[in-house]
């Protein structure tokens, strides 16, 4: 995406629903006793969109996607164009990132359970019509990627299906407007609420259409062609604060892509910046923060609110004219989940920072960590690669308590299935809850297992959330969590 070149030398300049388990899950006795059934309990069900072969960073998220593809269910892998790409769509290229799957997915099987063949997963590809944005959409633009996204959401499966759009969304678009104009209401309603749309801005101009038209949709936006703003960049610039070294090209060459098989060859050299697109499903993987449902909770991908944009934000800038601009000033007519700010306290220079991107890059070192074990799995035995500890608590997630009631926080019944050593850190993640003022620690250390918290005053019913972070001694070190949501009601 030709959008990283603008944004990433802007930046340099100033740098400072209960889930049913899958049916997919197969050789499961291949994997090792010790990871059998871990993490499989609150998958989720995704269909991507896809402007690959536009720039390098789709490649990119689709091999990270994979190695995460027994942990989600991918149900499409559709090609589509985009704002970049206008005219083409590039399936091919999703065969050839499977087939190099294919070849370590033996390896993978060794250290979890449940990775997908490559014949499924080949059979999940469609591309959508070679055109751009809303003249692929209406009467007579049928196409099979659009067809597939209906006959996923009619299945029989009752979780919701995200659509994580990484080019532009006319394919759903088209989908959408069939569902309107061939169902009955009640029908098309049901269909529409199933939905889940994560768009990696606006790359075409059917996102704000579908937005206006269909305001039950679930959308998840930083809207507009003004990227600098996004929500999205928290996963690879390197802002003050940040961990800058595990988005560099030495280290993607060290523990992605050199000396990692085949699926770590396929992995291309940064052209612009690294995995703008990935975002879009940092947030669906089971890793005991991430709470899909929630997008104002925060995970991985990014924390994101629901209120009503007055307009998006700029028209497309000037280098890109000719590829069909959207329009400046398209207003926002309903709520959607968009970009919210974190304040991060950063532990690299001790200061704190106040961004929308602070909301991924604060979770960084954690996720790279992440991918970096799983490309280890790609080619070596169980025993050479590290595993994520499984972070436990013995407290119930959800408390009610009053203020000035003393209660704890316990994470007794964690390990590490490698054995190694585990550090605990509990924090208040200030921004999911509704009480804005900081809980106080003190006199305890926020390190300890077992940590003993006292409820502040409050004048009305308050939700505080506390986030456990369990992280191993392994290489690298790998990290769980789990969340605590308490209420805290006033005094009678």
């Amino acid at each position: 995406m030709e959008r990283f070149g603008i944004v990433l030398t802007a930046l340099l300049c100033v740098a400072p629903c209960i889930y049913a388990e899958s049916p997919l899950l197969a050789d499961a006795k291949q994997a090792n006793p010790a990871t059998l059934g871990l993490q499989h309990s609150q998958k989720v069900r995704i269909v991507v969109l896809t402007d690959i072969e536009n720039e390098p960073d789709d490649t990119m998220s689709l091999i990270r996607l994979l190695t995460y593809s027994n942990q989600i269910d991918i149900e499409g892998l559709i090609a589509t164009t985009s704002m970049f790409m206008t005219d083409r769509a590039a399936p091919g290229s999703i065969h050839d990132i499977i087939a190099a799957y294919g070849k370590v997915r033996s390896n993978l099987l060794l250290h979890e359970s449940g990775f997908p063949t490559p014949e499924h997963l080949n059979r999940l590809v469609r591309h959508g019509l070679a055109v751009y944005g809303m003249k692929g959409v209406g009467e007579g633009k049928d196409s099979e990627g659009f067809d597939w996204i209906i006959k996923v959401l009619e299945d029989q499966d009752k979780r919701p299906v995200w659509v994580t759009v990484w080019g532009g969304p006319s394919t759903l678009a088209q989908a959408l407007w069939k569902i309107q104009h061939t169902k009955k209401a009640d029908e098309a309603e049901r269909l529409y609420r199933k939905l889940r749309v994560y768009t990696i801005s606006d790359q075409d101009d059917s996102g704000a259409w579908i937005r206006k038209t269909f305001p039950h949709v679930f959308y998840i936006c930083s809207p507009g062609t003004n990227f600098m703003t996004a929500t999205w960049l928290g996963i690879n610039q390197p802002y003050p604060g940040s961990d800058t070294e595990v988005i560099s090209r030495e280290w993607l060459a060290r523990n992605i892509q050199q000396s990692h098989g085949p699926l770590g060859a396929a992995y291309p050299d940064v052209a612009y910046a690294m995995e703008g697109d990935t975002p879009s499903y940092l947030s669906l993987i089971p890793n005991g923060l991430n709470d899909p449902e929630h997008p104002n909770y925060g995970g991985w991908g990014g924390r994101y609110e629901l209120y009503t944009m007055t307009s998006l934000p700029g028209s497309m800038p000037a280098e890109y004219v000719g590829h069909a601009p959207i329009p400046p000033s398209e207003r926002e007519t309903r709520p959607i989940w968009t970009n919210a700010e974190d304040s991060y306290l950063s532990p690299a220079d001790k200061q704190v920072y106040k961004t929308a991107q602070a909301s991924i890059w604060r979770w960084r070192t954690d996720f790279q960590n992440d991918f970096a074990t799983r490309m280890c799995w790609t080619t070596k035995s169980y025993k050479e690669c590290n595993h994520p500890p499984v972070a436990a608590l013995k407290t119930q997630e959800r408390l009610t308590v009053h203020e000035g009631d003393a209660f704890y926080l316990d994470a007794a019944g964690s390990y590490d299935p490698d054995g190694d050593s585990l550090s605990y850190l509990w924090s208040e993640y200030a921004e999911a809850g509704t009480y804005t003022s900081e809980v106080s620690f003190r006199p305890y250390a926020s390190n300890l297992k077992r940590l003993k918290v006292t409820a502040p005053h409050v004048e009305k019913s308050e939700t505080l959330h506390f986030i456990l972070k369990v992280t191993d001694k392994g290489t690298p070190a790998l990290t769980r969590y789990r969340r605590v949501i308490v209420e805290v009601l006033p005094k009678l």
